[in-house]
């Protein structure tokens, strides 16, 4: 069943201190349109610069993963799109007055009960969903890192770690279902180890890190000097090391919370492949850099796929409407009648097909020296395809005639010659509302996209 794309219905403030710069951050979660996605605002800067929350914009993932675009940076974005993800939210926008999201406790649970505090609503779009057919890895042969994507039912999560330390060693964590984020993954927050902040205070960073937004696992003796400092840089008058290796003041909501939080870090940095999954992942040692290395590779092989993905069909089959039945349906008749056969119909695609001859009217006029079917020709057969979708949807189609409203993204990849076999397929980016069909097309031929467009029509009544 097709799923409806969501955003949430309000927006929404909040505010808290950047864990590397310690300054105060505010940050409003707003609703998006359809087919936006995740992005950033920066509304400090001049211009209020927009920063898709995309795998290609990464450029660093040292202590979090922080994407730029045109010089603008944004840090540590993960664990605000693990909770939009975890709430199967689709179009976000956040804008915020700073490069980096408040830090909270170090975990989703803020942003999770701020946008449902928000409301999240369907929207009239269908969601875009990438579903896995083959397995995808992907290995960094210097640390053991590896992430593996298979074939599933539903997006699915597992992280196995292995810090090598005695205080924390090997963990794993499973997510079943995308629905079980917010009960098993949003609260886990983020974790370092003390030779970690020692470095880090060193370098002047974790400015606004205490300890409520990070657990700190003890994996060396704390001398006099560091427990001075993390005093100072926490402003605690007393720090002491639990029985079970972490710094005081923090409980474990699991066991494994390292290991859920790193799943939480999966999630927020698969977010910028841009599209949802239906897939499992594996992810062995996974971290920001292997995380979102991965899904920049994703990201490429999807769109390729979407790119080089064509359709086959057997020809030599009966059509599902032959050229009559398509008169019956369509009021256009030859010249100028584009649709031959049709072969495929649901509702919410359809796929036709017409044989380009060296016949056709219009190529006596368009290079007759050197026929090529004019580009508004195909966006026209493609329309007309579509106009047999629509039409397929009233019990009367003999009524109703078809008007383009609007193209947008037309594009011709390739020439289409006589002797060529047109595909045309059509499908709904939104529901049918009021007689208004808004569809993606594309055209191939010789196994290759030649065309493709945005299309939206509307069927009226003869009067």
């Amino acid at each position: 069943m097709s799923k409806k794309q969501k955003t949430i219905e309000t927006e929404i403030t909040l505010s808290g201190v950047g864990l590397h710069t310690g300054n105060t951050v505010s940050m409003t979660l707003k609703p998006a349109p359809i087919n936006h996605g995740f992005a950033f605002v920066r509304v400090d800067l001049e211009g209020r610069p927009t920063i898709e929350a995309k795998a290609e914009y990464v450029v660093n993932t040292q202590r979090g993963t922080n994407i730029e675009k045109n010089g603008v940076q944004i840090q540590t974005s993960e664990h605000v799109l693990a909770a939009a993800v975890g709430l199967e939210i689709d179009n976000l926008l956040i804008e915020i007055d700073a490069s980096e999201p408040p830090i909270m406790d170090g975990s989703s649970k803020y942003f999770v009960e701020a946008m449902e505090k928000a409301g999240i609503k369907e929207q009239e779009a269908y969601v875009e969903e990438y579903i896995v057919k083959e397995i995808i890895s992907y290995k960094d042969d210097i640390t053991g890192s590896e992430i593996i994507l298979m074939p599933s039912d539903e997006y699915q999560v597992t992280t196995m770690v292995d810090f090598g330390t005695k205080i924390l060693g090997t963990q794993n964590a499973t997510l079943n279902k995308i629905s079980d984020f917010k009960k098993e993954i949003a609260d886990a927050r983020t974790f370092s180890f003390l030779h970690e902040i020692e470095m880090l205070l060193e370098n002047d960073l974790i400015k606004g890190g205490d300890l409520n937004n990070a657990i700190v696992y003890v994996d060396k003796e704390l001398s006099d000097s560091t427990m001075q400092r993390l005093k100072k840089a926490f402003n605690k008058e007393n720090i002491a090391v639990k029985p079970n290796g972490i710094l005081d003041n923090l409980t474990l909501h699991w066991a494994n919370e390292a290991a859920r939080h790193k799943l939480l870090d999966v999630i927020g940095d698969l977010a910028l492949v841009g599209t949802r999954i239906r897939g499992k992942v594996i992810a062995n040692k996974p971290g920001h850099l292997i995380n979102t290395q991965f899904a920049n590779k994703l990201a490429k092989l999807i769109k390729a796929e979407k790119r080089n993905n064509i359709p086959q069909y057997d020809l030599n089959l009966p059509p599902l409407l032959d050229i009559h039945q398509i008169m019956d349906i369509l009021p256009h008749r030859p010249p100028f009648l584009l649709v031959d056969r049709v072969i495929e119909l649901s509702d919410k695609h359809v796929v036709g097909m017409k044989n380009v001859t060296m016949n056709e009217d219009f190529f006596v006029g368009h290079f007759p020296g050197s026929p090529v079917m004019p580009g508004v020709l195909q966006v026209e057969a493609m329309a007309q395809c579509g106009g047999i979708l629509v039409l397929s949807t009233v019990s009367d189609p003999e009524n109703y005639l078809t008007y383009f409203m609007k193209m947008d993204k037309v594009k011709f990849k390739q020439k289409v010659l006589p002797g060529d076999t047109l595909i045309f397929k059509c499908e709904l980016i939104t529901p049918i509302r009021r007689g208004i069909c808004h569809m993606q097309a594309f055209a191939y031929a010789n196994g290759k996209l030649v065309a493709e467009a945005e299309l939206m029509a509307q069927i009226s009544k003869i009067k």
